[in-house]
């Protein structure tokens, strides 16, 4: 290992000089001097993803409710629709998206909004309309608000039931996903920051040797 690789500016090991927990601790003591405005955006980013899927889950839950003409429990179903959705997206996205990128596992731009757009889409968008689904229907079943067919035709019937309220809840994955690209793309440029930030210490500090 001649160290050539260390005088290429470009170059992976350059960025990566540190490793562990002293890499750990560089990129905290980067982050905190940071703009506030990025340090807001890191910390609580995701926070707005999982708001917007509360009101996915909140939207997908009163449609299946008109379509099975549920109008009992209403705050029993609207309360775990606008909460589980919420949790759901701020536990994977930190742990999917953020965390790995500002652990330094997570270089790859490319890879990082992919995750972002797909954590979006899936836990943001699709999720509270699948969770509202057996939510409403036991609802339905247990209030008697719309006939339920026998177990012959019960596939049939929740597709057709479901066809409806996915086409409407389309609008809320596509801008879900949207915004998960959005979040993962503003938190790698803060990450770069971070990296640039890092090479600068690194140069002035050989300078100073």
């Amino acid at each position: 290992m001649t160290g050539r690789e260390f005088l290429e500016p470009d170059s992976v090991q350059q960025r990566l000089y540190l490793d562990g927990f002293k890499r750990l601790e560089v990129i905290q003591k980067i982050f905190n001097e940071l703009p506030k405005a990025d340090q807001n955006l890191c910390n609580h980013g995701s926070y707005f993803l999982a708001a917007n899927a509360s009101l996915c889950g909140l939207a997908a839950n009163n449609f299946f409710r008109n379509v099975l003409h549920v109008r009992r429990a209403f705050i029993a179903s609207a309360l775990p629709m606008a909460v589980i959705p919420f949790l759901s997206t701020v536990a994977v996205y930190e742990g999917f998206v953020r965390e790995p990128l500002f652990s330094g596992q997570l270089d790859c731009e490319v890879c990082a909004v992919v995750r972002g757009g797909l954590t979006g889409a899936v836990v943001g968008g699709l999720y509270p309309a699948f969770l509202a689904l057996p939510l409403n229907a036991s609802l339905a079943a247990r209030y008697f608000s719309s006939p339920l067919p026998g177990k012959e035709n019960l596939v049939r019937f929740w597709l057709s039931v479901s066809k409806p309220v996915f086409r409407k809840m389309s609008w809320a994955v596509l801008i879900q996903a949207l915004t998960g690209l959005y979040l993962a793309t503003k938190h790698h440029g803060i990450y770069v920051k971070i990296l640039q930030q890092m090479d600068a210490s690194r140069d002035t500090e050989e300078l100073q040797a």
